[in-house]
């Protein structure tokens, strides 16, 4: 049995990937399994997982690296994988008194337009080119590497060629799914997004979309489904003057799921909606909800990103889009509306779809050999 330590700063301890798809899989193995989160507070055993979790993700970084190098102290790990720049150089001091795989779980854009956004040129230029040092200066630490996707390989991969290394995508297990294939209505559709209600998330050109297929379609009955929230002021100002701009009618907003609920939560959708802007970030991000979506049934209308193209084949159950192009988009839901055979078509192959690449059963032995692999 192995001891295995997962540290994680901006995520939270029963964050989806960490808690419920990779800690499950190497508890199920047999091994100790131990999760340090600096975004939520809770000390505890969750499914035979030790939590050790503190709210301090607004600390000074060196009392946050004090906290998990403390942690890595107390638990010894045998293997530990860090879900970003600061976890991995706090594995440091425990790699120097022992061997330990340190294996950089790399799920995010880094550094991410949301660092550097407060700071004005040529400040902006300064933060981003230190984020980035940081970035390498954690892949030389790391022993190796898991890739959430392909695009996001760059640059640790091409730089540090000879560390092992996996893509190990955010597949969802099928005990988290609600199926719900839906048959079209005559006349009616239900629309939904999940997620952050902003400008960059999308949230705009989703009630764009909208208002070219009113106009288009004035007798067409149209619910619209909301499920998430604004995070920050600014988010909320813009979507509040959304909703008075548009005051659309039957429009139903619920707030944020927990993760067990997420797929429950959006049954009654008919297309769901991922509409985010074209940037050169998002293109090297891949928005992971569509695989739930796929896995309901659900046909899904998403903005064209590379790291989206690369992964994952929408022509099956669904279109991929210029976010801005608020007419074609419009134009592709009256296509199911007056196609009901292509969009049963659609929604029966996003289930078979995931059900033959895209689950979590497809990946789990690769994830978790890779794992034991570098600990031997």
């Amino acid at each position: 049995m192995s001891k295995i330590l997962f540290l994680t700063t901006a995520h939270r301890y029963n964050d989806d990937r960490i808690f419920y798809h990779q800690a499950k899989a190497l508890r199920d193995m047999g091994n100790q399994v131990k999760i340090c989160s600096l975004s939520s507070d809770f000390q505890g055993v969750v499914d035979g997982i030790e939590i050790e979790s503190y709210d301090i993700l607004i600390k000074s970084s060196e009392e946050k690296t004090k906290t998990f190098q403390k942690i890595c102290d107390s638990f010894q790990p045998d293997c530990i994988i860090c879900s970003e720049p600061l976890a991995v150089i706090s594995t440091k001091k425990i790699k120097k008194k022992k061997k330990v795989s340190i294996i950089y779980d790399v799920t995010e854009w880094y550094p991410s337009m949301r660092m550097i956004e407060n700071f004005s040129f040529p400040l902006n230029i300064f933060h981003a080119f230190k984020f980035f040092l940081i970035q390498l200066y954690a892949g030389l630490i790391s022993t190796h590497y898991i890739f959430g996707e392909k695009t996001k390989k760059f640059p640790l991969a091409y730089l540090f060629p000879f560390k092992e290394s996996i893509t190990s995508p955010y597949y969802p297990d099928d005990i988290y799914i609600h199926q719900n294939i839906k048959i079209l209505e005559t006349n009616k559709i239900t629309l939904c997004y999940t997620g952050q209600f902003s400008e960059e998330k999308g949230i705009g050109n989703f009630f764009a979309a909208i208002d070219f297929l009113k106009k288009k379609k004035p007798e067409l009955e149209i619910s619209i489904l909301l499920i998430g929230g604004s995070r920050r002021e600014k988010d909320e100002k813009y979507f509040s003057e959304l909703v008075e701009k548009y005051q659309f009618e039957n429009i139903k907003i619920g707030k944020a799921t927990s993760f067990e609920t997420f797929t429950e939560a959006y049954s009654e959708a008919d297309i769901c909606f991922d509409l985010r802007e074209l940037n050169y970030e998002n293109h090297h991000c891949l928005p992971i909800k569509i695989f739930y979506y796929a896995a309901s049934g659900k046909p899904v209308i998403y903005t064209d990103l590379k790291a989206t193209r690369q992964q994952v084949d929408v022509s099956k159950f669904g279109n991929l889009v210029d976010p801005q192009n608020a007419d074609a988009i419009a134009n592709i839901i009256l296509k199911y509306i007056e196609n009901p055979e292509l969009y049963s078509n659609h929604a029966q192959n996003a289930r078979t779809e995931y059900e033959k690449k895209y689950n979590w059963n497809v990946i789990r032995d690769s994830f978790t050999n890779f794992i034991k692999k570098s600990i031997t």
